[in-house]
């Protein structure tokens, strides 16, 4: 199991990074413009939109000095501000992620795959 740990006075609490990235996934389809998660075939070069159970495959997780890094694989609505969108993400992401976690956030990076026109 990889994840991040912390140590109390009454033991250690270590926090899988599949749960991490469940909850900034869900997180960050709450957000203004994000259509959801990409899903990127490196081998074919195809992105696609995951559905809400499989959000975690279009979010990395890693711990660097007990910092959290994530990075972002997401797809945006047609017509809105891909900057307005992204700022959006990174501050409720980074705000709820470590109110959550307990854990500061290093960095966070978002890859837009796709842009998708909303009903």
């Amino acid at each position: 199991m990889k994840g991040s740990s912390m140590n109390t006075h009454l033991g250690s609490i270590v926090v899988d990074n599949e749960v991490i990235a469940q909850y900034a996934g869900s997180v960050a389809v709450e957000c203004f413009g994000i259509v959801g998660m990409a899903g990127v075939n490196v081998k074919d070069g195809l992105v696609r939109l995951l559905k809400r159970d499989s959000i975690t495959r279009g979010i990395s997780v890693s711990i660097s000095n007990n910092k959290l890094i994530l990075d972002f694989h997401v797809i945006v609505a047609y017509g809105v501000s891909i900057l307005a969108v992204a700022d959006n993400l990174v501050s409720n992401v980074k705000y709820k992620v470590e109110e959550f976690t307990g854990i500061e956030i290093e960095k966070i990076n978002i890859f837009v795959e796709g842009v998708r026109v909303i009903d």
